[in-house]
């Protein structure tokens, strides 16, 4: 998929190749040490990062049948990406994440991917789109909100190290 940004610029999102999870994996660092300090503790900021951004563990899950892994680059930049899976429930898909470098939020990109991840669940049969969302990510509530989701419920998930994920769950049909 290609979109012309609002700067004549051609931005493509496609499927995530083995060879860029390291960029991803930069490119999620350079986002979360920008955007989490203050509703996050730092220690579990890296501690996040460590657990869910390996370039080995990205690598293995590309090669998963109910998961995606999309990056959406401007030339040969990475700039954004969005992660996918099937939940297991019927119809439904989990945006499982979302990250758009610090410098092009608020450019329509993250709406982009949001556009792009709702059709490839509609694509596979999935009516329902769900994410988690920390309660205290403002931004990424009201972003999501303008993108046609709800609030659903609220949950407290434990993730090692005496850390927890407090969460929103957000859904909106697709």
């Amino acid at each position: 998929m290609t979109r012309e940004g609002a700067h004549r610029r051609t931005v493509v999102i496609a499927p995530l190749a083995p060879a860029q999870a390291e960029d991803v994996v930069a490119l999620a660092g350079k986002v979360w040490r920008a955007h989490y300090p203050g509703i996050i503790p730092l220690r579990q900021i890296e501690y996040m990062l460590a657990q869910r951004y390996r370039p080995a563990a990205i690598r293995r899950d590309l090669l998963r049948e109910d998961a995606w892994w999309d990056v959406l680059t401007e030339g040969d930049v990475p700039i954004a990406f969005a992660n996918y899976v099937l939940t297991g429930v019927r119809g439904e898909m989990k945006l499982d994440k979302l990250y758009v470098d610090p410098a092009r939020q608020r450019t329509g990109l993250g709406g982009c991917l949001l556009a792009h991840v709702a059709e490839a669940a509609r694509r596979r049969g999935c009516t329902r789109l769900m994410l988690a969302v920390n309660k205290r990510n403002g931004k990424a509530i009201a972003a999501y909100r303008k993108h046609g989701f709800a609030i659903e419920a609220a949950v407290v998930k434990a993730i090692g190290k005496g850390f927890v994920m407090d969460d929103y769950v957000m859904v909106r049909n697709v």
